[in-house]
């Protein structure tokens, strides 16, 4: 909405065109830009990340801003035999931003955002277990499944780290951020106790969609920030005291190379 009515082509990559389609009538409806445009994308199947990644190359001549900001804490597989929540949270995002790394760097100054979260903080990239499991963790609890959204956090965080490396000498700046708490619908598919607890605690204590947008439009938009490509955003600020395990170049490295093997890249 916000980039819609500062005049942006807005590309609305989403799994569910109805949600989608009613979502971009809203967006035209408020703003009156009518260049908001729907494209089919399917985090959870590398084969639809291609395809949308095609199909954007061939119709759009710019890219000057993409924008990670899927998430989902539900159990089961992907279409590709990973755990939903890497491969959604981490995966998709990457071999999205991969295939569209050299478009971004013709449009440069350009940048990628990635929404992470402060749950960063509570995970871990456990590499045997990915490498033989395709996962991040096991069991399908409530709990086991919030560690996991920790840990594809995480991913996120360090994801963010390495691509800045990669990009020391273009024009492609990247960030991840902690949006806040916010009131989604990420839960929807949470078991009966897990929304006993969290209902109250989010009716009371998280704030809104258009507030939890604003640490994202930051990283989009705030001029003088490209110094600070690859570090993490809380509050529309740096954190400048991030955990180590967040700024880990081996781990860092050795997650990048990983995902690359996971999507054929390598």
């Amino acid at each position: 909405m916000d980039l819609a009515r500062r005049g942006a082509r807005v590309i609305m990559a989403c799994r569910d065109r109805k949600r989608a389609e009613a979502a971009i009538q809203e967006i035209i409806q408020e703003t009156g830009n009518s260049q908001v445009i729907f494209m089919q994308l399917d985090l959870a199947s590398l084969k639809s990340v291609r395809s949308f990644a095609d199909k954007f190359l061939q119709s759009e001549s710019r890219l000057d801003l993409l924008i990670n900001n899927a998430g989902l804490m539900s159990g089961g597989k992907t279409e590709d035999g990973f755990g939903m929540i890497f491969g959604v949270n981490h995966l998709g995002h990457f071999l999205l931003t991969v295939l569209l790394l050299d478009r971004l760097k013709a449009s440069g100054p350009s940048r990628v955002v990635t929404v992470a979260s402060v749950a960063h903080e509570m995970g871990k990239v456990d590499f045997n277990l990915l490498t033989t499991q395709k996962e991040l963790g096991i069991g399908n609890g409530d709990y086991q499944l919030f560690q996991r959204y920790c840990h594809s956090k995480l991913c996120n965080v360090l994801f963010t780290y390495e691509l800045a490396k990669r990009l020391q000498g273009t024009e492609v700046t990247c960030y991840s951020l902690h949006p806040g708490a916010i009131k989604t619908e990420i839960g929807r598919y949470s078991g009966f106790w897990w929304k006993l607890i969290m209902t109250p605690i989010i009716f009371l204590f998280f704030v809104d969609a258009d507030s939890g947008a604003q640490t994202t439009l930051h990283c989009a938009l705030e001029e003088g920030i490209e110094h600070l490509s690859g570090h993490y955003f809380t509050q529309c600020a740096p954190l400048l005291n991030i955990k180590s395990k967040a700024r880990d170049d081996a781990v860092a490295k050795k997650l990048w190379e990983l995902s690359e093997s996971f999507c054929g890249l390598s």
